[in-house]
């Protein structure tokens, strides 16, 4: 894929969780992995408004590579990410609602439905708080991502990994979904059944069998 191709695929992603109403306030961004490092969208341009020539590149320890622009607050969780997990190729990080209100909770999704398996693992966590855009912040979320690819930020909202932007997306876009059923299910005051690890072992194989997981 060329840069420009790339680019195109970030920001039509990034518009996308845009107009489903992920990305309050101009929150949120994405990134996809480049030989040199990783592009990523700009600090404070809305998406509509964005461009792939706005978007910047950096390397994995933070050095501007190409773009004008400033790069997202948040691009240190980006860059750990990235070192951390050879086989993430893009990132995807919203504050859509149902599961940012969660996230407040300090409180991960469990295997209440056999969608959990999508996101990596037989759970979401929810990773450690600490301020946006710190070090502190990235090594949290490097953390909690063990094993997953998808994890709840602590009073903060979302982040999603995936083999392809396609597949980044459509883990962010599940989470919330999951979320919002979770939520749901407690504010009816009822307990969730949860499915044990074995059943969500199969279910991780189905899906990379059928090729859903991303």
């Amino acid at each position: 894929m060329t840069r420009d191709e790339l680019g195109a695929g970030i920001v039509a992603v990034a518009q996308a969780i845009d107009v489903a109403g992920f990305c309050p306030s101009k929150s949120g961004n994405v990134s996809a992995r480049t030989e040199a490092g990783f592009l990523i969208t700009p600090s404070g341009l809305p998406y509509a408004q964005t461009t792939p020539a706005d978007l910047i590149e950096l390397s994995l320890d933070g050095a501007v590579l190409s773009g004008a622009r400033k790069p997202s607050s948040e691009w240190p969780f980006h860059a750990a990410i990235y070192r951390a997990r050879p086989e993430a190729q893009a990132i995807v990080h919203t504050h859509s609602p149902r599961a940012t209100a969660l996230s407040c909770t300090r409180r991960g999704i469990p295997a209440f439905h056999y969608m959990i398996a999508l996101c990596g693992g037989a759970d979401i966590r929810c990773a450690d708080y600490a301020t946006f855009g710190t070090p502190e912040l990235a090594e949290n979320a490097v953390r909690a991502l063990e094993g997953r690819k998808a994890v709840l930020l602590a009073n903060h909202g979302v982040i999603a990994l995936g083999a392809s932007l396609a597949g980044a997306h459509q883990i962010v876009a599940e989470v919330e979904n999951l979320a919002g059923q979770y939520l749901d299910i407690l504010a009816a005051g009822l307990d969730p059944v949860i499915l044990d690890e074995a059943e969500m072992a199969r279910v991780s194989a189905k899906f990379a069998g059928y090729g859903k997981v991303g």
